[in-house]
């Protein structure tokens, strides 16, 4: 039986006092309806409607059926309302995933225009250190590195790529010297990221495409990039870092790049936009999807190239469709 069109039905005999009635204001034959009753009057072991040649009335148990049925009816359509809004119009808490790293350094204008242009969403962001199963965890959506995560079924959208780059203190270059081959790494100090975050070797490409490969023996191994960051800002050695981590140090002469002619190209760092595949993407994830991909495209030189270190703040996709005018 189903129990939910049984209710209906029920309710509309009560409310017209036929089946007739009831039966044409549903779309259902008069021996369906008759039959839903039955159906319902024998999995609750009583009568609800009386039927007579006068005509039908409700028994005791039936008024008291028809306010219960009223109520779930009532709350069923409430539930079903806000349900349907959500699919339409983004709202609710959006569970976001983000890697670490990045997330200190560049996310925190991203989410302030998302949140200005969706106010009825509410954020709870989660910064990843480790790696995590997406979907078990329960996010909606991740800005990540794609070894960050794991889980079956998920869409990935490249947002940037960010190529590392091999960097020092000035400090610690004036003590031990200015390296200018992989070769001379090894009388170097070094810093590294984990192996969670790093192919544990670092490889270099010459102008005339030959391969170096320098095995690490790091001083200091860090699974975060903003940490590395620091530990070279101190002069504690050398290290390889996104490129977007260091635009700022490299402007203001904190850290110098080494080697800048070898190309390292086991450490590119993509980030990725990721949620998972399901048939029906809530509203509050197709506009945070829509609205980061749109976003990044807007700032991707701002956050990949030394050329805007200093000068430009980020932009907005709304104010990136409109040149020239002022944000509000």
């Amino acid at each position: 039986m189903n129990q939910l069109q049984a209710m209906r039905v029920f309710i509309n005999i009560a409310e017209t006092m036929s089946f007739g009635q009831a039966a044409a204001h549903l779309g259902i034959s008069n021996a369906m309806a008759t039959r839903y009753l039955d159906q319902l009057e024998t999995h609750l072991n009583t009568r609800l409607v009386n039927r007579n040649t006068r005509g039908l009335s409700l028994t005791e148990e039936g008024e008291i059926y028809l306010k219960g049925c009223r109520n779930v009816l009532d709350e069923i359509e409430q539930i079903e309302t806000v349900v349907l809004r959500a699919t339409t119009e983004p709202s609710g808490t959006l569970r976001v995933a983000a890697g670490a790293s990045f997330s200190l350094s560049s996310l925190t204008p991203l989410l302030q225009e998302y949140l200005r242009e969706y106010p009825n969403v509410r954020l709870s962001l989660t910064l990843l250190h480790q790696h995590v199963d997406f979907v078990k965890e329960g996010f909606d959506v991740g800005i990540v590195l794609p070894k960050q995560i794991s889980g079956t079924t998920l869409v990935k959208r490249s947002l940037l790529s960010v190529r590392p780059i091999a960097v020092a203190s000035p400090g610690y270059l004036a003590g031990k010297g200015i390296p200018s081959r992989p070769a001379d790494l090894a009388a170097h100090t070094l810093l590294a990221l984990s192996s969670a975050s790093h192919d544990g070797d670092w490889v270099f490409v010459s102008p005339d495409q030959r391969e170096r490969r320098v095995t690490l023996s790091a001083a200091l191994v860090v699974n975060n990039a903003s940490m590395l960051r620091q530990a070279t800002l101190a002069g504690m050695g050398i290290a390889v870092l996104p490129e977007n981590h260091v635009l700022a140090d490299l402007g203001n002469g904190a850290l110098v790049q080494i080697m800048p002619d070898f190309h390292i190209t086991n450490a590119d760092k993509e980030l990725a936009l990721v949620y998972a595949n399901r048939r029906h993407i809530s509203a509050k994830t197709r506009s945070f999807v829509d609205f980061s991909i749109e976003w990044f495209r807007t700032n991707a030189d701002r956050l990949t190239s030394m050329a805007s270190v200093g000068k430009y703040p980020a932009q907005s996709p709304r104010d990136s469709r409109a040149p020239g005018k002022q944000p509000s």
